[in-house]
């Protein structure tokens, strides 16, 4: 089978990658002194690796995610029909091992496997692929703590993950031992999801959810309240934190509130992002950003309490896959993303959005990463704060407003600059931006004249 057969050559180029030092630790966080030096670290996500990729004269065999269409312009890179290439991926890895910022931490927010049919992935090629990708990871940055988090992809069949043990969750659980206590891995095991401090900075948790459970098509979770009791799990973890004086950074795949392309569409179903929802707004307090992938575009949405004061700052980046469907007409860039924070108490206070112009490096021959955007300065605004964001977010909803022509561009990393986003587009894209809930989502769409189909 292709997609077997490449593994090997794929694991091997792990095992040889330059080891190195990994990324210097940024200083734990005490106090905060003026001149603090800024905490940062990298997030990346959607990794969906093709290891059947490969040039080939015939464009409807050069990788087993077109299914069987024909690429349109593949080259070393990988091509807007196909999954990533293992280059692609270790172009990426290379690029954030060499961009010279120190880091104290990564969040890499699952999808390691390829949209293929079913049949051509089992439970052992997912493992293995999510072993490569972990791997390829530990590989390069030995000294680097990674919170991982599962994606729908990372399961056999997909989206299908199970609310007890199974034989994934046991896998990543033994492969991420490097980086997670023993708790963290016992709650993985069980559930696919833990908390787990950060050891260079003590008093910041992250809290990896297994959103998963909580999607559409996972008929494994069908009428369940609670399924692998991850609400309750996540009240006490945020509990225990807020007593003891934590901040919390929540990671997961599939991000809350709605769809920015959809109407009325939930990322997960709307139950459960509703409870979601109800829980994130009671400890906004203590939890000093979210960070999610799934959509694999670029994406901000400001959390928002009842009474309509911004009190959560979240943030979907966007895949390294440049993947797209045969109907899709626009795709995204590859993308990796850096975050800056306060190191005494996690306050968001930058993301710097790297891409690749997949067309030029294919071209080249060479994957020239570059800066796409430092938000705070693109935008204008003061820090990634909700308030800030929320003010942003307002400034999006004005007529004609320059700064939403930007952000549809970036909701493609650069992709193409000539895609017109119109009315009924915009007002999808800001309600989504600025209404996680449903009530205040309506009202939005409602203020915007679209007619809502329930």
């Amino acid at each position: 089978m292709a997609l077997l057969g490449a593994f090997l050559c794929c694991v091997l180029a792990a095992w040889h990658c330059r080891t190195g030092l990994g990324l210097p630790l940024a200083p734990a966080g005490g106090g905060c002194p003026a001149a603090a030096a800024v905490g940062q670290f990298w997030h990346v996500t959607d990794l969906h690796l093709d290891p059947s990729y490969h040039i080939t004269d015939d464009h409807t065999k050069v990788c087993s995610s077109s299914k069987g269409a024909n690429a349109s312009n593949p080259g070393p890179f990988g091509d807007v029909l196909c999954d990533s290439p293992y280059q692609l991926i270790l172009s990426a890895f290379d690029f954030i091992k060499n961009s010279g910022q120190e880091a104290s931490f990564m969040i890499w927010t699952g999808d390691s496997p390829p949209h293929v049919p079913v049949s051509e992935l089992s439970t052992e090629t997912v493992i293995k692929v999510i072993s490569n990708m972990t791997m390829t990871i530990q590989s390069l940055f030995p000294n680097l703590q990674v919170f991982p988090a599962l994606g729908n992809h990372d399961y056999w069949p997909q989206d299908q993950l199970p609310i007890v043990t199974s034989e994934v969750y046991n896998a990543v659980a033994n492969l991420w031992k490097p980086w997670l206590d023993e708790e963290a891995i016992s709650t993985l095991r069980k559930g696919g999801f833990y908390s787990q401090k950060v050891t260079s900075n003590p008093n910041l948790r992250i809290i990896s959810l297994n959103t998963n459970l909580y999607y559409g098509p996972n008929v494994m979770t069908l009428n369940k309240t609670d399924p692998a009791n991850q609400f309750e799990w996540l009240e006490e973890t945020l509990n225990s934190s807020q007593q003891n004086k934590e901040k919390v950074y929540i990671i997961a795949h599939i991000p809350v509130g709605y769809l920015p392309f959809s109407s009325g569409i939930t990322a997960m179903r709307q139950y459960y992002n509703e409870k979601l929802i109800d829980i994130f707004r009671r400890y906004s307090n203590i939890i000093a950003g979210q960070f999610y992938g799934h959509n694999h575009k670029d994406s901000l949405m400001v959390l928002s309490d009842k009474k309509g004061s911004p009190v959560n700052s979240l943030f979907v980046a966007p895949a390294v896959t440049p993947v797209k469907g045969v109907l899709e007409k626009e795709t995204n860039n590859p993308g990796v993303r850096l975050f800056q924070y306060k190191p005494c108490d996690y306050t968001l206070l930058d993301m710097l959005q790297y891409y690749l112009n997949l067309t030029d490096a294919n071209l080249k021959g060479d994957a020239n990463w570059k800066l796409e955007y430092i938000l705070t300065q693109t935008y204008d605004i003061e820090d990634l704060q909700p308030k800030s964001l929320y003010g942003l977010a307002k400034q999006f909803a004005i007529p004609d407003s320059k700064q939403f022509i930007k952000y549809y561009n970036y909701f493609f990393v650069n992709y193409d600059s000539s895609v017109i986003c119109d009315k009924k587009c915009k007002a999808l894209q800001v309600c989504a931006i600025m209404n996680l809930d449903y009530v205040s989502y309506v009202d939005c769409l409602k203020q915007y004249y679209i007619k809502y189909g329930h």
